[in-house]
């Protein structure tokens, strides 16, 4: 059986804090005795600025790591550069973060396109382009891009995959709308579908895109309802979904209504969108929300908000972002764990892609992130929840996408 790795509430310093004594390996940018430097891509200004919050948790949860003595006796210093979600710019941003930073790796760096524009310029170079911001299912392509690794998240293929068996399970004959984002994130969702339903997918799915400068999303809406369609799926960034979730509520138009779980947050997306508006969506989650009272005494709830409270105090500890980036920043601290004092880049990919069982304090329980050589899909697993109006109420049992 294999053996189980946690990280206990309150135990960070003990198990990451350890100081061994430095030593360099041969290809190893970006490492000298005391330091890592890391960099990374964040949309701190432009569409999709909500997404910033990631870079900024990462930032804090890597102050804290290095307060309590960094990982292996080195300190990790993160390198987060706005890119405005736009991928020329993160071609620029990258580019200096690897020929003028000099930096170890890329890790944690939101979106789609924008990580797919800088993808072969990475794997060219042997860089690991680690834990993205993004769940499309490409980044498992570890033939193609081996230097490459999805995000601790489920994907977006498989989360349609989830949603299309609840339809066919609860409203077999829908007809099914989908309006996405016109990237490889929108189009995932259809892939998903397209997975589950096979010959009917062409005769039962309905679709609306739209680009992420445009601005409203009103007429896809209207357009789906218009279609006939009973079961709709958004796969919308934030400021997206908070209009779609207007419009559909608006025109009075009631599909079964599933929603992206990158667009769940309640700050910037449900109460921006009305909450009695949203009420009855189904979105699905891999993560414990801090709005839920069900998780006051579990222990990995109280270290989350013990790290809120004392290095982002002023933050907004319900934004779900924020747990994202606790969960990618205990998942790296583990990878660079393994790796002692062998911080090549080469090891660095190996011991990224030998993560077995490891359980994080706001995961799920019952998730685990685990990966291997030809496994470049950090989490599988997600389960079900719907919006009441004031939070959201996970059902049924963890599903798996695949």
């Amino acid at each position: 059986m294999s053996r189980r790795l946690r990280l206990p509430a309150l135990a960070v310093a003990a198990l990451f804090g350890a100081a061994l004594s430095p030593a360099l390996a041969a290809n190893a940018p970006g490492v000298s005795a005391t330091t890592i430097e890391i960099g990374q891509t964040m949309p701190y200004s432009g569409p999709v600025t909500a997404f910033g919050t990631l870079g900024k948790g990462e930032l804090a949860f890597f102050h804290m790591i290095n307060d309590e003595g960094g990982v292996n006796g080195r300190k990790i210093k993160l390198i987060s550069l706005d890119d405005g979600y736009a991928p020329p710019k993160t071609v620029e941003q990258t580019r200096k973060l690897v020929e003028q930073e000099g930096v170890a790796f890329l890790f944690s760096s939101i979106g789609t396109a924008t990580n797919s524009a800088v993808q072969k310029y990475l794997n060219d170079r042997k860089i690991p382009q680690l834990f993205i911001g993004s769940g499309a299912s490409k980044w498992g392509n570890d033939a193609q891009f081996p230097w490459t690794i999805g995000g601790v998240q489920a994907t977006f293929r498989a989360e349609g995959r989830i949603y299309a068996r609840y339809i066919l399970a609860h409203k077999p004959d829908a007809r099914i709308g989908v309006l996405y984002q016109n990237d490889d994130y929108g189009k995932d969702y259809f892939l998903g579908l397209r997975d589950v339903l096979g010959d009917k997918f062409d005769k039962t799915v309905v679709a609306e895109s739209y680009e992420f400068t445009d601005p409203t999303i009103d007429s896809q809406i209207v357009s789906l309802q218009a279609a006939g369609v009973d079961a709709i799926i958004v796969g919308a960034t934030p400021k997206f979904a908070a209009q779609a979730i207007r419009k559909v509520y608006d025109i009075g138009w009631k599909p079964m209504f599933f929603l992206s779980n990158v667009a769940i947050w309640v700050n910037s997306v449900m109460k921006p969108a009305g909450p009695e508006k949203g009420v009855g969506i189904i979105s699905s989650a891999y993560v414990k929300d801090p709005t839920d009272s069900a998780w006051d005494n579990d222990p990995g709830m109280q270290q989350f908000r013990a790290f809120m409270k004392k290095y982002m105090p002023d933050a907004d500890a319900s934004d779900q972002n924020y747990v994202n980036s606790f969960n990618e920043g205990m998942v790296l601290v583990q990878v660079l764990k393994q790796c002692g004092d062998d911080l090549s880049r080469e090891n660095i990919l190996r011991q990224a892609t030998n993560l077995h069982h490891l359980a994080l304090p706001m995961l799920l329980p019952g998730i685990t992130v685990d990966t291997g050589p030809t496994d470049y899909y950090p989490v599988k697993q997600m389960q079900l929840m719907r919006w009441d109006g004031r939070h959201w109420v996970r059902f049924g049992e963890l599903l798996n996408g695949t």
